[in-house]
């Protein structure tokens, strides 16, 4: 086959990032042959062309059918563990992904995700509400819900939320007192906020940009107990409600008896898109691709009943929407926090990414120690993991959580090495290069077509090049 020389090149290159990024995994494995399965199901989650399970990994590199097994038990050994390798990883984006900043603050992008899963003997599976404008979609489901975690890299145009962690945030609260389960009591709201601080010890101070849901005052004392513990400091960019009442800061104390007043004047910040009209400033600034004209206006007030917070409210006009958003740094400039609001739609682009090109979300992990999940069940009563007493069966049925959260882990290292190759691309490569497009990318080169170039090329390049210590 005649490959035009500057695809030699960039083979080379591609190949060579590849390399370098899995090969800082290896001393997270204390078998070698499980370090072997990571490297080769990592690759086949980067070529695969069908959503249909780990299968498609044993057809889409041309394995041989006896090799199943070991690649099922590999999702379930003991050789490995789920932190090490997520550490691993959050230090690997550090030092080889060019890290967006803001004011010197890395930006982490966080937000929930619901998976249907029919699976009766599921782990985690559970009944759920599901919001959307979509009249397509049902508003219950049953599957699994996800706290994911991305962190901004490149530069405008070439942005990329690269995946961090996604780990499953409900459904195993019937598990907590299990023997060596790692689970947690907390809200969804909560893990989102400590993981995110665990990403920024790795990091370093880090802005959390988060959807409106995630503004409570569980959320805010949960974030100051977490700063006041260590040295890193982790500030919240988000969205208040339409409904969002604030208080003044209190009056000076008068003289006398009594307890010191905590708040002021009660605001409902929506009214003051009317009776503060004439302090509203205009501009124009680029916000999701185009240059928007805007109207905002910036206030910093208390909010949070029986907490009052300081917080920074920024209240914005654009083509006739008013939104109101909210940060817990009162250093950032209202235009940046409207900025930084805009780049939070990148984890919803990730989230895409990972389901239909990744297939992150097309595992089968189930157990038959797993009691069998009733659709019908009713509020109140116990959850079914309750009803497991054997010490084996539950080692068993944890055994498939961390199957399936290993598979979202290795979902998201492939995901961000494509997104690393597509990033060192800006420039070089464009999307018609690869394959053919009609309406080519004007940014960086898409995940959908790096992996379409993978399978057409890989198993050439790797035979030409056999100096590369993974393959």
């Amino acid at each position: 086959m005649s490959v035009p020389y500057f695809l030699v090149v960039y083979h080379t290159i591609m190949l060579n990032f590849i390399d370098k990024i899995l090969c800082q995994f290896e001393s997270c494995f204390s078998r070698k042959a499980s370090f072997r399965w990571f490297v080769t199901i990592t690759i086949g989650f980067m070529l695969r062309s069908d959503k249909l399970g780990v299968t498609s990994v044993i057809r889409d590199l041309a394995l041989s059918p006896d090799c199943y097994p070991s690649l099922i038990h590999f999702f379930r050994a003991s050789s490995w563990s789920l932190d090490s390798i997520r550490l691993c990883w959050f230090s690997v984006i550090k030092n080889s992904f060019p890290l967006y900043e803001e004011g010197g603050f890395h930006v982490l992008v966080g937000d929930g995700v619901k998976q249907p899963k029919e699976g009766r003997r599921m782990p985690g599976v559970k009944k759920l509400f599901q919001e959307s404008e979509n009249s397509a979609k049902p508003e219950y489901i049953h599957g699994h819900m996800f706290g994911g975690l991305g962190i901004l890299a490149g530069n405008t145009g070439t942005w990329a939320c690269v995946p961090l962690s996604i780990r499953l945030h409900d459904g195993l609260q019937g598990a907590h007192t299990w023997k060596g389960a790692p689970i947690s009591l907390a809200s969804h709201v909560l893990k989102v906020i400590g993981d995110a601080y665990r990403a920024a010890q790795t990091f370093g101070d880090c802005l959390l940009l988060l959807d409106r849901y995630f503004l409570t005052v569980p959320a805010l004392k949960a974030l100051n107990a977490l700063n006041r513990s260590g040295p890193v400091r982790l500030e919240i960019v988000t969205k208040a409600k339409k409904s969002c009442t604030a208080y003044e800061k209190p009056a000076p104390r008068k003289p006398g008896r009594g307890r010191p007043p905590k708040k002021g004047a009660a605001i409902h910040l929506k009214e003051l898109f009317a009776s503060h009209k004439e302090r509203f400033l205009e501009t124009r600034m680029e916000l999701y691709g185009k240059q928007e004209t805007i109207r905002y206006y910036s206030i910093n007030l208390l909010w949070g009943q029986k907490l009052y917070q300081e917080l920074r409210f920024v209240l914005v006009e654009m083509n006739g929407i008013q939104s109101i958003l909210a940060s817990t740094s009162l250093e950032l400039e209202p235009l940046s926090i409207i900025r930084l609001y805009s780049y939070r739609f990148r984890i919803e682009c990730m989230f895409r990414e990972l389901k239909q090109q990744i297939g992150a979300f097309c595992y089968h992990f189930w157990s038959k120690h797993m009691p069998k999940l009733s659709y019908y069940q009713k509020a109140g009563e116990p959850n079914p993991l309750e009803r497991v007493k054997d010490e084996r069966s539950q080692r068993l049925i944890l055994k498939a959580v961390r199957a399936t959260e290993m598979h979202m882990v290795q979902s998201c290292i492939a995901m961000g090495i494509l997104q690393g190759i597509s990033i060192c691309s800006v420039g070089k490569l464009s999307s018609d290069q690869l394959r053919y497009q009609r309406t080519p990318s004007r940014g960086r080169v898409s995940e959908a077509a790096i992996m379409a170039h993978l399978r057409k090329y890989f198993f050439l390049f790797i035979h030409q090049f056999t100096t590369f210590e993974i393959f």
